[in-house]
């Protein structure tokens, strides 16, 4: 069976016999000249690299059967470009663990295996330290009185994570009383760390930032530490009225309800196909939570009315299930779908039929093609609304990737200033070559969005 791809979308989507996965997949009426242009605008087929990724994808999702035969005559060089992609996009050790699972590491080449291996050595001390850094900032939260819960992180196993030393995670995120705000803040900073950035009703910390960070650091644990505060919004019915305590390694921790879990986690989805890097971690995490709640008909007639509550909700996780519906198949419920079907513009479809595996198989650090994606979904957009001469051409310098320390050493401003430099020349040569793909897809999306029948 070949492999998805653009074209094989195209070819499917102006039939109406064609089954649309729980309603969400509605035709829409295209003229002949639309079709047309439709086809001109999506492309070539995918190329064997993207090829490559998609059969990783679906094999981690278990959604291919014959994914494994397509991996298994990668040479070792095709197989080092895979593990690349594997890493950036989060996927590397969901990865490893589904090849245990279907005891097929032995066919792996020596270095792949070893590297893997040593992957999940890493970061399984990196969760540890996370989790242990964790423990401590809750414990001073409980004895101060902070309202809280953890959010997505250590609050997504077992749900969406089979464990949690596979999940590639960053930051610790907490949701916290507006109140308690300055009390959380507090004790933060009283455990050394720095307020980092603030945008809206989000606060970011970090604490032992160091310079030199790369790409081999990616696993480790480096010591330093970034977490962020997330103001619970000032609802007539907050998410911390509804909290569940749950127990991990020993401790008992605050954790969203269950349906404000996984509405956050397809909100959050959403926010990143809506940004230049689609990390497909959190698309194979909110399909495992899916599939998880599958059989539960209460969960899904409860997640509606927090649906019927929330404006952006409908769209959020309608993109971001119909999005993984393109690529790894059909996976969410009826009863998750049919109430997002009609909610889910015709023109934001379409762009999930174009966009999704390009997107989605893409290398870091993505691309911009979100931008039109952005224009479409309007209010419902989970990121804050640019203009489009905002996104294409930045008037601001990017923000520094290490902070000044008080009385640093010469050596680690040098350090730092290299670190920004790079950053800076890296964003330079994004915001060229992209957004010179972007202004030719510009002109195409444009004639082709006009043929959408009202």
């Amino acid at each position: 069976m070949p492999l998805h791809s653009d074209q094989a979308i195209l070819a499917a989507t102006p039939s109406s016999d064609v089954p649309h996965p729980g309603g969400l997949l509605q035709p829409v009426e295209r003229s002949p000249e639309f079709i047309s242009a439709h086809q001109t605008l999506a492309g070539p087929v995918l190329n064997s690299e993207k090829q490559t990724r998609l059969a990783a994808l679906n094999f981690v999702c278990g959604s291919r059967p014959d994914a494994w035969s397509i991996l298994q005559s990668l040479s070792l060089r095709q197989w080092l470009r895979l593990l690349c992609w594997l890493d950036y996009s989060g996927l590397a050790l969901y990865f490893f663990d589904q090849m245990r699972e279907t005891r097929q590491l032995g066919t792996l080449p020596g270095p792949i295996t070893a590297g893997l291996e040593r992957r999940l050595h890493e970061n399984t001390q990196r969760t540890a330290a996370m989790l242990a850094e964790s423990v401590e900032i809750q414990t001073q939260f409980q004895r101060s009185g902070v309202r809280y819960a953890v959010q997505k992180g250590l609050s997504l196993w077992p749900n969406s994570v089979p464990r949690p030393e596979l999940r590639l995670q960053f930051d610790l995120d907490y949701l916290v009383s507006p109140g308690d705000l300055a009390r959380a803040r507090g004790i933060l900073e009283h455990k050394g760390y720095r307020l980092y950035e603030n945008i809206g009703r989000e606060w970011a910390f970090k604490r032992n930032e160091k310079p030199g960070f790369g790409f081999k650091d990616l696993y480790r644990d480096t010591g330093s530490f970034r977490v962020e505060l997330h103001a619970d919004a000032p609802a007539a019915a907050p998410r911390l009225d509804r909290i569940e305590w749950r127990e991990l390694r020993g401790f008992t921790m605050p954790v969203l309800a269950p349906v404000d879990l996984f509405l956050a986690e397809g909100l959050h989805a959403c926010k990143h196909v809506c940004a230049e890097f689609v990390r497909s971690a959190y698309l194979v995490e909110f399909r495992r939570h899916a599939l998880f709640r599958r059989g539960d008909d209460a969960f899904w007639r409860a997640l509606e009315r927090r649906g019927v509550e929330n404006a952006r909700a409908p769209i959020g996780l309608g993109v971001t299930t119909l999005l993984i519906t393109l690529v790894t198949g059909e996976f969410a419920p009826q009863a998750l779908t049919c109430w997002m079907a009609d909610r889910v513009p015709p023109a934001v479809r379409l762009w999930l039929e174009l966009y999704a595996h390009r997107v989605v198989l893409g290398s870091y650090p993505g691309s911009k093609f979100h931008l039109l994606l952005e224009r479409k979904l309007g209010d419902s957009c989970p990121l804050p609304q640019r203009t489009l001469r905002e996104s294409m051409i930045p008037l601001c310098p990017p923000r520094p990737v290490i902070h000044a320390s008080p009385n640093e050493a010469l050596t680690v401003r040098a350090r730092r200033y290299w670190m920004l430099l790079e950053y800076i020349l890296l964003r330079l040569r994004f915001h060229l070559v992209e957004g010179l793909r972007f202004a030719r897809e510009l002109r195409r999306w444009r004639r082709v969005v006009h043929q959408i029948a009202p």
